[in-house]
């Protein structure tokens, strides 16, 4: 199955102050969601964030809040995003069918919303160097469950372009850059 922009959207999960200093590798994970966001917007794919309570965990970080324009989040408190009524709603309004997912943790609120998007009929496509955990093992827990679930896995520069599709394409070469 081939992924198009149309349909899609980007699904930017819990990537806060106080989450991100807990996660293994977590310069990588940080320096890898920064260039898949750029490149979503890039390629003008609609982009949705979640922040997992806010008060305690703290604000989206900087690095990715200056890819919007105009930043905006959801606030949740439940793991799945897709148990946020406004984020379900805001999928359907957007016309979704393909998620890419971002965020941490891997083996919690991305595998649970990867789970329920599934399960609702959408394509979550889990970009897996985008995505984090504590602990090396809770990753590999979470890769297993995803292929499990037959859950699409990829990694960001695979996706951006799959999404670009051709050298001929107008952001080809913003993406090009991206990635080196």
């Amino acid at each position: 199955m081939r992924i198009t922009k149309k349909n899609t959207v980007g699904l930017i999960i819990d990537i806060q102050e106080r989450l991100i200093a807990a996660m293994h590798n977590k310069d990588e994970l940080l320096k890898n969601c920064e260039v898949l966001t750029q490149g979503l917007k890039e390629l003008e794919v609609p982009m949705l964030v979640s922040q997992q309570y806010t008060k305690g965990l703290g604000e989206t970080v900087s690095e990715i809040q200056a890819a919007f324009d105009t930043f905006s989040y959801f606030e949740k408190k439940d793991f799945s995003c897709f148990d946020v009524p406004e984020i379900s709603e805001k999928l359907k309004e957007i016309g979704a069918k393909n998620i890419i997912i971002s965020g941490i943790e891997s083996h919690v609120c991305v595998l649970q919303t990867a789970i329920d998007l599934k399960a609702a009929g959408l394509n979550p496509i889990v970009v897996m160097d985008c995505v984090s955990s504590r602990t090396p093992a809770n990753i590999e827990l979470a890769k297993e469950r995803l292929r499990f679930e037959e859950i699409m896995m990829t990694s960001y520069e695979s996706i951006l372009f799959e999404l670009t599709r051709s050298a001929g394409d107008p952001a080809f070469r913003a993406i090009s850059k991206l990635v080196k």
